[in-house]
């Protein structure tokens, strides 16, 4: 986490709790065993950086870290997005805060592409 950023009510929460579930044991398992800067350096150059107008990309790990929890937990990208919404432990090893998870994005873009294959 940025420490420029303050702490979040969900942040805030999290650390004070007291059990290390085994999600978080198998995250931290994950973590350790993935070579997470080599996988970044063939992403890397194909990468968007976010220049010009819309809204900035997430760092090019926490979109990593995002896709291989989609690959083990076999989520949907909404069910993703959900997981992210809801589990503090999946936020965490993302590297994501729970403010800048946005709800529905994946939905509506499939549901736009849906009516503009339908035209």
């Amino acid at each position: 986490m940025d420490h420029y950023q303050q702490l979040s009510f969900a942040d805030a929460e999290y650390a004070h709790k007291g059990k290390v579930t085994r999600r978080e044991k198998f995250l931290d398992q994950l973590n350790g065993l993935l070579p997470w800067q080599s996988m970044m350096a063939v992403i890397a150059p194909y990468y968007a950086l976010g220049k010009g107008r819309g809204r900035k990309p997430f760092p090019l790990e926490s979109i990593l870290r995002a896709h291989v929890a989609q690959i083990v937990y076999n989520y949907s990208d909404p069910g993703l997005e959900d997981a992210l919404y809801e589990i503090a432990s999946l936020r965490r090893f993302c590297g994501i805060r729970l403010e800048n998870v946005m709800r529905g994005d994946a939905y509506e873009r499939r549901r736009l592409i849906a009516s503009e294959i339908r035209k």
